[in-house]
C-alpha cells in the first residue's frame, strides 16, 4: 500500500507526515494554523507541487476555523492575508498558486457570514486533494503502457505518494504495473543534496513492497551506457506552454544523457501543473534555497565555511528532451503546444 501524505485530523488541522524525519522515523504531526502549514512548506516538512497545493488549501481552511463566527468583510479580509502568506511559501512549483487561486475564489463568491464561507472553503480544500487522487490515477493509466514486464525504469527525486494528494504523479505507472503483476526494476537516484531520492523515494517503494535501486546521481549515465536503463520517468513542479519544464536540480542532466544514449525520457504531471502564461522555461522562476544544504550532511560539515555555495532548487529541461508527458489528460508527444 502507497502512504497517505496529508489528511484532515478529527479535530480538522492538517495532519501531515513530516518527510524531514524519514526515513528513519515516520512521524505524523497535526497542523493547526496556516503559519504553521507555511512553515511546514518552506522547511520541506510537505513537498512535492502536487501536495504543496493540497497543503496549502487546506491550510487556508485550518487558519479561518477561529472565524466562523465573525462578520463577512473580516473573514474575506484574512483570507486574502492566508492567501498571501501560503502564495509566498515557494515560487517554482505553479500548483500552489493554482490552489491558493481557487480558494481565494470560493471565498469571495460564497454569500454569507463567515460559517458560509468557512464550510465552502473546506469543501473546496477537500476537492482539491480528492480530485488529485483521482488524477494521479489517470496518470499511472495513461503510463502504464509504458512500463513492460521487466521494464527498467530510472526516476529522479521523490514524485510518488510522498508528493501527491495519491500514489504519485512519475511513480504512478509503476505502483500500477505493480498491481498488475508485472516485474519492475526501479532506479532511485540519490538527488543531492536533499536526497529526496534515497530517502524517499526508496523508502515509500519499500512501505509498498516494490524492490529498488539507490544509486548517486553520478551513476545515471553510466547504467545508461550499459544499457540497463529502458525508460526515465520524472515530475514537474511547472511545465511552460512550449513544453520546457521545471524539475528537482539535476533533471536536466538527465535528459540530456537519456537523448544522448537513446533512452526514452517521460515527464509525468497532472494537468495543473501546466502554466499556459508561461511562453517557455526562461521564464520559470527557479527557487535560491540556503547553502546548509549543500555544505551540512546529517549535521557534518561536508564543505569549507568559506567557499560560495549556489544552491538552485530545480532546473529547466526543454522540450525538445522530452520524450513525452504523461497527465491525467493521456499521454502527449512532441508538438506539446497541442496538448495545453
Amino acid at each position: 500500500m502507497t502512504v497517505q501524505a496529508i489528511a484532515w485530523s478529527p479535530s480538522g488541522a492538517v495532519r501531515i507526515v513530516d518527510q524531514r524525519a524519514l526515513p528513519d522515523a515516520r512521524i505524523e504531526r497535526d497542523l493547526e494554523t496556516a503559519e504553521a502549514v507555511a512553515d511546514a512548506i518552506r522547511t520541506l516538512q510537505v513537498r512535492g507541487a502536487p501536495l504543496i497545493g493540497i497543503a496549502a488549501a487546506m491550510g487556508v481552511v485550518a487558519g479561518t476555523r477561529d472565524l466562523r463566527a465573525a462578520p463577512r468583510e473580516r473573514f474575506v479580509a484574512r483570507l486574502d492575508e492566508l492567501v498571501t502568506l501560503l502564495a509566498a511559501t515557494r515560487p517554482t512549483a505553479v500548483n500552489l498558486r493554482w490552489a491558493l487561486d481557487r480558494m481565494a475564489r470560493a471565498g469571495r463568491e460564497t454569500l454569507g457570514d463567515g460559517a458560509a464561507i468557512w464550510e465552502r472553503l473546506k469543501t473546496t480544500a477537500t476537492a482539491i486533494w480528492e480530485e488529485d487522487r483521482a488524477m494521479c490515477r489517470r496518470i499511472g493509466e495513461a503510463g502504464l503502457p509504458l512500463v513492460p514486464d521487466g521494464a527498467a525504469v530510472l526516476t529522479h527525486c521523490n514524485a510518488g505518494a510522498l508528493a501527491t494528494g495519491g500514489i504519485g504523479t512519475a511513480l504512478a505507472p509503476i505502483y500500477l504495473a505493480h498491481e498488475a503483476g508485472r516485474r519492475v526494476e526501479v532506479f532511485v537516484d540519490e538527488t543531492r543534496p536533499v536526497l529526496q531520492g534515497s530517502r524517499l523515494t526508496a523508502w515509500e517503494l519499500g512501505h509498498a513492497g516494490i524492490p529498488c535501486t539507490v544509486i548517486a546521481d553520478a551513476a545515471a549515465g553510466s547504467l545508461m551506457r550499459q544499457a540497463k536503463i529502458d525508460l526515465v520517468i520524472v515530475g514537474a513542479d511547472r511545465i511552460a506552454a512550449n513544453g520546457d519544464f521545471a524539475n528537482k536540480i539535476g533533471t536536466y542532466a538527465l535528459a540530456v544523457l537519456a537523448l544522448h544514449h537513446g533512452v526514452p525520457f517521460y515527464c509525468a504531471a497532472p494537468s495543473t501543473t501546466i502554466d499556459p502564461a508561461l511562453s517557455d522555461g526562461d521564464r520559470i522562476p527557479i527557487e535560491q534555497r540556503g547553502p546548509e544544504e549543500v555544505t551540512m550532511l546529517a549535521g557534518r560539515r561536508i564543505a569549507p565555511a568559506a567557499a560560495a555555495v549556489l544552491n538552485p532548487a530545480f532546473d529547466v529541461t526543454p522540450a525538445r528532451y522530452v520524450t513525452g508527458f504523461v497527465t491525467d489528460r493521456g499521454l502527449a508527444k512532441p508538438p506539446f503546444g497541442d496538448h495545453q
